[in-house]
């Protein structure tokens, strides 16, 4: 009896670990469901901001490593101050340099170039915001296309310096690069898929939920674009093309669950009639109101794609409370509270935009050899 006994305790104890265990795996997957950092960090929003490889090169200067490192040495303080009250991801674009690297290695294949420059960028980066105080993680994130999808076939994205008729021809002949007309000039287009999956992302958020003091630099220039073969998805290879950054950034900020989006530029916000005389900016914006009035459509090579990566991400993010910004990098503390800048969001009132008052709009920026500004 005294055996049975012993039995039936080991037996109560085994079944009651058993139910704890499976508590606690509930209890684990439940979490799983919801955003980590809230428990682990005082910070407010999480927030991605997305800086345009252009604001690593100041106009008029040479694109060297030196130049690069003082244009991010600028722009640091602001990056670190704003980590202080909210939890950053940043992204950036890479169209100088992804271009001027093409120029010195015409060989060399767009995935591999994007992997250079992501890692020259990241580097910069880290180092300008670490003599400002903030410990970063620069990560090299790969990023799953379609190879068959239809900008294969029309070739898009604008990389590299502009060229004349003649030249273009030439390099074109010489090199098979596809050359389109931009303005009154010529300039190399290589194909723009959209994003469709970001291999690293785990890790990514495993540095937002684990390291909250460290700010993760990720989806460089777009992200290297590979895809998947398909007889073995699980095999990677490279693909040939330029993923925009603003368009990667959009998917990054929703599959984090950010709370928002910001799109650093060189020009403000969202302009209507830009150029002209009557023209006004956009304080806030709704995605139907963007979306009906094609805003930034005649501007496909610059503003065009921040615009509908705002609107995807409004749209496509799980909050409804979610926004997306669009606003100069010296303004970027401003933009916080809509001071500057173009606010986009699902809940604004009357006709779905509010438009600031009066202002001088920034000055389109001139056509010149230097390499591509949209970064």
């Amino acid at each position: 009896e005294r055996f049975l006994t012993i039995n039936q305790k080991i037996y109560c104890t085994i079944k009651m670990i058993a139910s704890c265990r499976h508590s606690l795996l509930k209890a684990a997957k439940q979490l799983a469901t919801t955003r980590q950092y809230s428990a682990t960090t005082t910070l407010n929003d999480r927030i991605v901001i997305a800086v345009g490889g252009n604001a690593l090169q100041r106009r008029g200067e040479r694109l060297t490593i030196e130049n690069m490192l003082k244009a991010a040495a600028d722009m640091a303080p602001t990056l670190a101050a704003l980590s202080k009250d909210h939890e950053l991801v940043l992204t950036h674009g890479n169209g100088p340099q992804v271009g001027e690297l093409a120029l010195e290695r015409s060989a060399a294949t767009f995935d591999v170039l994007g992997a250079e420059s992501m890692g020259q960028i990241g580097y910069v980066l880290a180092q300008a915001l670490s003599s400002a105080g903030r410990t970063t993680a620069p990560i090299i994130c790969q990023v799953v296309v379609d190879p068959q999808h239809e900008a294969f076939r029309d070739p898009s994205k604008f990389v590299g310096p502009i060229y004349g008729a003649k030249e273009a021809t030439a390099l074109s002949q010489s090199l098979g690069w596809v050359m389109k007309p931009d303005g009154e000039y010529f300039r190399r287009v290589v194909p723009s898929p959209p994003p469709k999956e970001i291999i690293q992302i785990d890790a990514i958020r495993t540095i937002l939920e684990q390291c909250p003091d460290i700010l993760p630099i990720a989806c460089g220039g777009g992200g290297i674009p590979v895809s998947r073969i398909p007889s073995n998805p699980r095999t990677l290879t490279g693909v040939e093309a330029v993923i925009d950054k603003d368009a990667c950034g959009a998917k990054l900020a929703a599959e984090l669950d950010a709370d928002g989006f910001i799109i650093l530029t060189d020009g403000g916000g969202i302009w209507q009639n830009f150029g002209k005389p009557n023209a006004r900016e956009m304080k806030k914006a709704s995605p139907e109101y963007l979306e009906g009035t094609k805003a930034g459509k005649n501007f496909p090579g610059s503003m065009g794609p921040k615009i509908q990566a705002a609107i995807d991400f409004v749209n496509n993010a799980k909050s409804p409370n979610a926004w997306a910004a669009i606003g100069d990098l010296r303004d970027a503390s401003k933009i916080f509270n809509n001071e500057e800048g173009t606010l986009v969001m699902k809940d604004v009132k009357g006709e779905g935009v509010v438009w600031r008052e009066q202002k001088a709009e920034p000055s389109p920026p001139k056509q010149s050899k230097e390499p591509h500004k949209s970064g």
